[in-house]
């Protein structure tokens, strides 16, 4: 619908003519409780002024099916003011108030208000997403994030329910029948998306922080069914909250403005979590039911860090519109790992970013969608395709380069009197830059100009020249950019050298014995420092990983490296070098049988959380998808075979042992590996110090699907034993899994055709559809992708679609002749599908030219 696509230009023209003076917001949700239930009650009272009296302008309001509207005292007919999701505005006067009473819709995509019945036990619960444009789908909103405002809700629900939002939970109001009334202050200035309601059986704990500013109450709430596991991981999760609210309050030296604290887990959850001003809301798998890695708790701490730096960053002072979305998302991103490194125990937090999180820019930056980070955001469209991992990731690594360029204390200073200039208000990136400057001292417009409105990732190659005994004649650093994007940057980077080190407390380890810091600025940058020094037996440039840019390492250091990589003692370097390796991987310059021997030679002896539990993700798809497919049987036993010898010797009950069981069983392909699957589920194969328990049950389940041991009367077997809504997923994934004509059709319906299978449940099958292994089940489907890729927006809805488009795209049919076909449809749809449709098909194609490249070089 044109009218939910608002466009910059609109949203500009808007905040010139009217300024918001409050929003009162009724919600009745008695009915919730309802079998069947589809709507609730809504009704806005929005007080603004007008600037130039007489004019016109509009309100947002989706989904929805309006009673009354009044403007000023007199009724609008909704048949002709409510049209394509705008109610029009005409002949403002300069104090105006607008009533709208209307009836929305719950949803089951994540978007809006939530509606979820837990099979558990039949509990009911709500929980409001609104970031980027789905306030309006709960309230009457002016809906873009410069026109601020109090907001007061009263919210109407069932007596015995939790009802949290971002002012503090009064003590409700008997309302009959039942029901009961909460009213909730007004709150501070805030924007329409960090609103949030959430209600419904919720189980809460409450505890304190006591700060240099004062006392912030701290709730923590989860569905019913879940509250073991919250007390379970209470403990950890306010030791975080507290450590996190010490940090920042000094850090930024301003309070928190939004007096209480609450994190709720809630369940079908679309994103990791959402900066709600006061009212966090958060994927409720951060409550594990089952044993976990380290890895997943890094995470997590990194995900409640992130959303309390942005109580700061994007609630305190928010973006005047989205184009400045990277800037609230990567300004979190680093804040949440500087917090985690400094005040945690993840003290080897920024190792976890380079082993995981920032390979995650370094791909989208690969991809044909890549953007700058400040991306032209020119309409709400344009915001929910670049809402990615260059805002995210490739955002958060070049603001950690920024604070190594101007300095912490001169970063942290330009912060503080940005929050001080701009409390409650609205700010463009120019601002923060301005504050930037003034406490550093260096100018950063051109910086910025490089880093921020460029794409493309620079490649960083040592070159050297040496005399006899070995020592550098000469030295240069190379900086290298792709073809699309040319741009050379300046990069403030690390050169380390390695050496073994024979001792008695040391034999055999290498370690850095020199290390210089330099900037590079050119295409070729001399190092003269360097001249005269001996060459180590592994040079690493990005020591430190200041940059965001991919290395390369020279002959000797490669070989190095594949040969000692374990016995580096850092492991930072490591997770460069590991990098490398990867990325030279999917660039075609190492072979992928290469980088599973790596893997399998040095896994085990990783330190590193996030180290151990995601390269062992690289190497199986360096094994399913870049490896030469004549060579892919052979290779798949070999990594098999490895995972099973790794699985043997990890030491009982470590995340080693947890991680190599879980990627052994998504590698298992022989008899052998097959039924020792069958052998741990049934209990006749036991690996001390593994649990088997309901997650774990749930892989072997699914991976036994996929090679075709489990049929649907064994997953209901399982489900009958976890009635639940994590239960019911896996369920949907095992199925989804298998390797039948029927099974994949079920699973395409349910993905990619039926708009009422709820969100979560849908990305469960999403994941699971495209295994390796099923290339023959599964080669119809690229003809049946391409058929429905141009509907899937408007069928799904934009989060739905997205998670489908991107996922279930066949990169595991990497062959010529899927290429030709995706180039097919690109040269026919390109101009006149959804853009977002366009960028998933795209992306996808690039893959599977990317997967062709590193087949070739495998097979060499």
């Amino acid at each position: 619908m044109p009218g939910t696509n608002l466009t910059r230009d609109e949203a500009a023209t808007r905040a010139a003519l009217v300024d918001v003076t409050s929003y009162v917001i009724d919600l009745d949700l008695t009915r919730a409780t309802e079998e069947g239930v589809e709507t609730f009650g809504s009704t806005t009272t929005l007080t603004f002024t007008c600037r130039e009296p007489g004019q016109a302008t509009f309100a947002d309001l989706v989904d929805a099916t309006i009673h009354e509207i009044t403007l000023n005292g007199e009724s609008l007919d909704p048949a002709t003011s409510y049209v394509d999701s705008r109610i029009t505005l005409p002949d403002l006067q300069a104090e105006n108030v607008l009533v709208v009473a209307a009836e929305c819709a719950y949803s089951n995509s994540g978007e809006g208000l939530h509606h979820f019945v837990d099979p558990a036990d039949g509990k009911v619960y709500l929980y409001s997403q609104f970031e980027v444009p789905d306030a309006r789908r709960v309230y009457t909103t002016f809906e873009q994030p410069d026109l601020k405002a109090p907001f007061t809700f009263n919210v109407t629900a069932p007596a015995h329910w939790k009802v949290v939002s971002n002012a503090p939970t009064p003590v409700p109001t008997p309302a009959g029948d039942g029901v009961a009334l909460w009213s909730f202050p007004p709150t501070q200035p805030m924007s329409t998306y960090i609103t949030a309601v959430v209600a419904g059986d919720y189980y809460e704990v409450q505890d304190v922080y006591e700060g240099k500013f004062g006392s912030i109450p701290l709730g923590h709430y989860c569905r019913q069914s879940l509250k073991e596991f919250l007390h379970r991981d209470r403990e950890e999760i306010v030791t975080l909250t507290k450590q996190g609210f010490e940090f920042f309050e000094d850090a930024f030296e301003y309070p928190y403005p939004f007096g209480k604290y609450d994190q709720l887990y809630v369940p079908e959850y679309n994103m990791g979590a959402m900066e709600n001003a006061g009212c966090v809301t958060l994927r409720d798998e951060y409550l594990p039911r089952s044993r976990q890695p380290r890895s997943f708790y890094e995470f997590r701490a990194s995900v409640i860090l992130h959303e309390m730096a942005h109580m700061w960053f994007g609630d305190l002072v928010t973006m005047r519109w989205w184009d400045d979305l990277w800037l609230n998302e990567s300004f979190a991103e680093w804040a949440c790992y500087h917090a985690e490194a400094m005040a945690t125990t993840y003290t080897d937090a920024w190792t976890g970013f380079t082993n995981a999180r920032k390979q995650t820019g370094y791909r989208a930056d690969s991809l044909p969608s890549t953007h700058p980070i400040a991306a032209d955001n020119h309409d709400l469209h344009a915001v929910e395709v670049n809402f990615d991992m260059i805002t995210y990731a490739k955002g958060a690594a070049v603001l950690k380069q920024l604070v190594a360029w101007v300095g912490l204390e001169p970063f942290l200073a330009g912060l503080r009197q940005y929050f001080q200039d701009h409390e409650f208000g609205n700010t463009e990136f120019s601002d923060l830059l301005t504050a930037l400057e003034k406490a550093s001292g260096r100018e950063l417009s051109s910086w910025a100009r490089e880093w921020l409105q460029t794409a493309g990732t620079n490649t960083l190659s040592p070159e050297f020249e040496l005399d006899a005994d070995g020592a550098y004649t000469s030295f240069a650093v190379r900086q290298t950019a792709p073809v699309d994007h040319p741009t050379l940057r300046r990069h403030r980077i690390g050169i380390g050298f390695y050496n073994s080190v024979d001792q008695d407390a040391e034999a055999g380890r290498l370690v850095r014995t020199d290390y210089v810091e330099v900037d590079v600025d050119d295409e070729t940058t001399t190092i003269p420092e360097l001249v005269g020094k001996a060459q180590p037996e592994l040079l690493l440039l990005n020591d430190q990983d200041l940059a965001f840019a991919k290395i390369r390492l020279d002959a000797r250091s490669l070989a190095t490296a594949i040969d000692r990589l374990s016995d580096l003692d850092d492991s930072l370097t490591r997770a460069l070098i590991w990098g490398a390796a990867w990325d030279m991987t999917r660039d075609a310059e190492l072979a992928a049988s290469d980088f599973a021997a790596l893997v399998l030679g040095n896994i085990d002896a990783e330190t590193d959380s996030w180290g151990v539990s995601r390269i062992p993700v690289y190497g199986a798809q360096a094994v399913n998808l870049y490896s030469a497919p004549a060579k892919r049987a052979e290779l798949a036993a070999r990594w098999e075979h490895g995972l099973r010898e790794l699985l043997e010797r990890a030491e009982p009950g470590t995340d080693h042992q947890l991680t190599f069981a879980r990627s052994y069983a998504a590698a298992a392909r022989s008899e052998e590996a097959i039924a020792d699957l069958q052998a741990v589920l049934d209990g006749s194969l036991v690996f001390d110090g593994l649990a088997v328990d309901q997650d774990l049950r749930w892989a072997l389940i699914t991976h036994l699907a996929r090679v075709g041991r489990v049929d649907d009367t064994r997953v209901d077997a399982e489900l009958e034993n976890d009635n639940t809504i994590s239960g019911q997923e896996k369920a949907a994934a095992a199925r989804a899994a298998m390797p039948t004509p029927a099974a994949k059709e079920r699973a395409w319906k349910q993905a990619m055709l039926d708009p009422s299978v709820p969100n979560e449940t849908a990305r469960s099958v999403v994941y699971a559809f495209m295994q390796p292994g099923q290339e023959a089940v599964l080669e119809p489907y690229v003809d049946a992708y391409l058929a429905e890729a141009g509907n899937a927006w408007d069928r799904l809805g934009s989060q739905k679609a997205s998670v489908a488009l991107e996922h279930i795209f066949p990169r595991v049919l990497a062959t010529q002749d899927t290429l030709d076909k995706v180039d097919a449809w690109l040269a026919e749809n390109a101009d006149t599908v959804n853009p977002g449709a366009v960028r998933y098909v795209r992306e996808g194609r690039a893959d599977v030219a990317r997967a062709l490249a590193a087949q070739k070089k495998d097979a060499e």
